[in-house]
């Protein structure tokens, strides 16, 4: 009997309830489709992942597919091997133009526009996507239509004077709308108003070299959300970041409108159905009478090791177009309320009557490739940005952030400093790059949560019982 192949595969274990459960099943079908390989997947803390991946590349021994979240994707790209050349190679390159592989179609140019931007680089498709969010406002419609306001707000503006109309009712919540304080805003802030990050195109046009936390783009965002929280109508936790506080908020209806990622969709759905409110699901806001700039995506991508054998990148090559194939991508999107990452997986879930009977599903899907709201509308661009250490700079500007609206910073000056924060941490990432491929442990950090938990499915399921559970 011959030996099998073993692919080994490390991923990052986000800590919903069942999320390893059903990677390893996915590995077992696998397993029993292609009986010359052997799938070996270890669930790895998601915080210190990327650093063993280095670690073990150092040594000689990294898997043949390994997960980064995307906030280190420039890390992945600068990785070296124990020889000195670069750790991953391009999946689509490995691909080398094939329509199947062991059998297994290949999904790459079935992915969403804007998910294959995000993991290209000049066009080619470096890494696989797995784990795909994007940003979404959440309105309470019962208390949003106590205060007469008729539907979602599609604006910064109409967000400002839906909370002045939530303001009025008697008895009514502690504020009219929250989200955390996590980069993320930041991010897709800039991107629907076309700013950017960092210099050489958010790092996509060359690499990047200077950050920049104090833009015209970013100071709008920030002066914004400092002038809401003073009048009282956002509702900060003064956490970071405190997604665990946000959504118990929304869940006990302390506040009408909540800002948060596609991921968040079913324990918003759970929260809204315990505490008996209506919910209802729309598209991060943009500027009012200002064309929408962009989006950015959150989540994961695999990345193929280079130098395999051709049997282990042939194996390695079709486990990730099975894992998002149709049928397991609308699988996945079910049971995490992740975006489904490719066209057909997308009208699968339309034929089978999914998001009819969850219209509020659709609407990631919609920001990111063109369909729902935006179908032949065509599709913002993803203004992403790459640059070392992001995970640090996102702790800089949080900071700032918590400084602005708990002491009252100054907004410009703060983030000026903030800036400067930044470009010493990006500085120290590119020496750590040049000297060492990058292997300090702070260039690989892939969050920061400073003075605060992590973000876990246990936490978030207590806190859709709200108060009232």
């Amino acid at each position: 009997m011959t030996t099998p192949t073993v692919i080994d595969v490390w991923v990052a274990d986000l800590t919903f309830p069942g999320y390893m459960d059903r990677l390893h099943r996915l590995g077992a079908a696998f397993e029993e489709a292609h009986p010359e390989y052997r799938i070996n997947i270890e669930g790895r803390d998601f915080r210190n992942l990327s650093l063993e991946i280095a670690e073990a590349a150092a040594a000689g021994r990294p898997p043949a597919v390994a997960e980064f979240y995307f906030a280190v994707t420039q890390a992945a790209h600068d990785m070296r091997g124990s020889d000195g050349a670069p750790l991953f190679t391009s999946v689509q390159r490995a691909i080398a133009g094939r329509a199947e592989i062991l059998g297994e179609p290949v999904v790459v140019d079935d992915l969403l526009p804007a998910v294959r931007e995000y993991y290209s680089r000049d066009g080619d498709l470096v890494s696989m996507p797995a784990v795909v969010t994007a940003m979404l406002i959440y309105g309470n419609q019962d208390l949003l239509r106590a205060a007469g306001v008729e539907r979602l707000p599609r604006t910064w503006e109409e967000i400002e004077t839906a909370c002045e109309a939530v303001a009025a009712i008697k008895d009514g919540p502690r504020a009219g709308v929250t989200w955390a304080n996590h980069g993320l805003f930041f991010q897709q802030a800039l991107a629907v108003q076309g700013g950017l990050l960092a210099d050489h195109d958010n790092g996509r046009a060359g690499r990047a070299g200077r950050v920049d936390l104090s833009s015209k783009e970013m100071l709008t965002w920030v002066e914004y959300w400092q002038r809401l929280h003073q009048r009282g109508h956002y509702l900060y936790t003064g956490k970071i970041p405190d997604w665990e506080g946000n959504l118990k908020a929304f869940a006990d209806q302390d506040v009408a409108l909540r800002v948060t990622s596609s991921n968040d969709l079913n324990y918003m759905a759970q929260a809204a159905e315990h505490a008996g409110f209506e919910m209802t699901v729309g598209r991060f806001p943009g500027r009012a009478d200002e064309p929408y700039g962009g989006n950015i995506i959150a989540g994961t991508s695999l990345w193929l090791t280079a130098g395999l054998d051709e049997a282990t990148q042939d194996g390695a090559l079709a486990f990730m177009q099975f894992l998002n194939n149709p049928r397991n991508a609308a699988d996945r999107h079910i049971a995490s309320s992740f975006v489904p990452v490719t066209r057909s997986s997308y009208r699968l879930l339309e034929d089978e009557g999914w998001f009819e009977a969850h219209p509020y599903h659709r609407l990631a899907s919609g920001q990111l490739g063109g369909y729902a709201e935006g179908e032949g509308t065509g599709v913002p661009p993803c203004r992403g940005a790459l640059f070392g250490d992001f995970a640090g700079a996102q702790d800089v500007m949080t900071r700032a952030m918590d400084d602005v609206l708990r002491h009252g910073a100054d907004a410009a000056d703060r983030f000026g400093r903030a800036t400067r924060e930044a470009q010493t941490l990006l500085d120290a990432y590119e020496r750590d790059r040049v000297d060492n491929g990058v292997r300090d442990p702070q260039s690989l950090r892939v969050e920061y949560f400073t003075g605060a938990e992590a973000y876990t499915g246990a936490q978030l399921e207590n806190a859709v019982r709200g108060s009232n559970g």
